[in-house]
């Protein structure tokens, strides 16, 4: 894989690039997520909130060193096939596809029943249905007419959503019952370690939003700022949900699984805060579908362009610069999961398939650095940078241990699969020629 083969616009920069890691990463799951929390570990919730936050910290500091050296399109796929070749490549840009397009089509889920909510009559699956299309026409329309007009609107629904969040976590404040928080038992190591596992989701989104690394301005700058700026704000925020949720609702938390910030918002504030966090919730959804419609299809493109997937995926508009009919695949795909459900079986999946791909990354991070992949001066530099990607790999594996069986056989299964199309296409395949 060669840059000189990508013919995409480079228009993300680090604010842009970091707004879609946030709009992708606050998707539909904070909105529910607390309640799910409180239930596991009660007043000590926040603590699983640290761990996971410095388990994604190691983790997130392997992909950002691997994307500050390899600027080609596709992500975690592009830096793991950089590092160990097509085979591992395709494994992770596999594994990758399969949580962007299950995740998508789960959250468009919970946008349709959000705007269902606030909208009765949108409610049903008809109605559902029709506005599920809608969403994805309108985003795909948008991502057909350039990257950086999707880029700004991800910028505008990022702080859309972010402002009903903030409200809740500034203004329910000041409803904290002291009480509420008291940890009365510390959470044992394991129950600690499966609600780790569940948070790993609630930061997932930052290996999704780097797949257009073809079309960011100084990758090498731009990647390690946007992330280290949008892990932080993130993290900032979801504790302070975490405690505004846990003191305000108190034991009722664990049993508010179908709206509990909404019913902490209204609560505090009243019924206009709940209608708000409800709006949110929409608008939240919204722009995921919005983000993840500009990214998944570059995983189809990256695909594609290497001979993959057919040649006619990583075809690119000639005026606007888009992967055209990636973005068309992309979106009935979703859609179409989305619609029918049929995805449900397949998203246990996404605990293993998540925590692979991110020991792949790992790996390559320290597999590029060794061997001195990047242009002089690239790369990030802090001091015992070799040994980073081994604690990563090191806390992957022990939240791994909270992984179940099925879901451990269905990950094998899928590797099994994809191996097989591999090899069946290993062959005829031929990589694009640059032009």
């Amino acid at each position: 894989m060669t840059e000189s083969r990508e013919k995409l616009v480079r228009a993300i920069g680090t604010f842009g690039l970091a707004a879609g890691i946030i709009n992708i990463t606050i998707g539909g799951g904070i909105f529910r997520l607390p309640a799910n929390v409180a239930a596991s570990l009660g007043p000590a919730a926040p603590i699983a909130y640290v761990v996971c936050a410095a388990a994604m910290g190691l983790i997130v500091w392997c992909i950002a060193d691997a994307g500050s050296r390899v600027s080609l399109t596709g992500g975690p796929y592009a830096y793991v096939g950089m590092a160990f070749g097509p085979y591992a490549g395709f494994l992770s840009g596999v594994l990758l596809f399969m949580l962007g397009t299950f995740a998508t089509a789960a959250v468009s889920t919970v946008f349709s029943v959000s705007v269902g909510q606030l909208v009765p009559a949108l409610a049903g699956p008809v109605a559902s249905t029709a506005v599920l299309v809608a969403a994805y026409l309108f985003w795909s329309l948008i991502n057909l007419r350039g990257v950086a007009l999707s880029v700004r609107l991800n910028s505008i629904a990022t702080v859309a959503k972010l402002l009903p969040l903030v409200l809740v976590a500034v203004g329910g404040a000041f409803f904290i019952n002291a009480s509420n928080l008291e940890i009365v038992v510390m959470p044992a190591a394991g129950d600690v370690a499966r609600t780790s596992l569940l948070l790993i989701f609630a930061f997932a989104g930052i290996e999704v939003a780097l797949v257009p690394s073809g079309e960011v301005r100084d990758t090498a700058r731009t990647v390690p700022r946007a992330i280290a700026l949008a892990m932080i704000l993130i993290t900032v925020l979801y504790i302070a949900l975490q405690v505004v949720a846990q003191g305000v609702l108190g034991e009722a938390l664990a049993t508010s699984t179908a709206a509990p910030l909404a019913d902490a918002a209204g609560m505090s504030m009243g019924g206009w805060a709940r209608s708000l966090l409800l709006a949110g919730a929409s608008i939240s959804t919204f722009g995921y579908l919005g983000g993840m419609t500009l990214s998944m299809p570059r995983m189809l493109f990256a695909l594609a362009r290497d001979g993959f997937l057919p040649r006619a995926l990583a075809a690119v508009h000639p005026e606007y610069r888009t992967p055209q009919t990636a973005i068309i695949v992309q979106s009935i795909l979703t859609l179409g999961l989305a619609a029918t459900g049929t995805f449900e079986q397949l998203a246990i999946l996404a605990n293993v398939s998540a925590l692979a791909l991110y020991f792949g990354c790992a790996l390559a991070a320290w597999r590029l650095r060794q061997r001195g992949v990047g242009a002089a001066g690239s790369g990030m530099r802090v001091p015992a940078a070799g040994l980073v990607p081994w604690i990563a790999c090191a806390v992957i594996l022990w939240l791994l241990t909270g992984v179940t069986s099925l879901e451990w056989l269905g990950f094998v299964i899928c590797v099994g699969v994809a191996s097989l199309i591999y090899n069946i296409n290993r062959a005829a395949r031929r990589p694009i020629a640059s032009e």
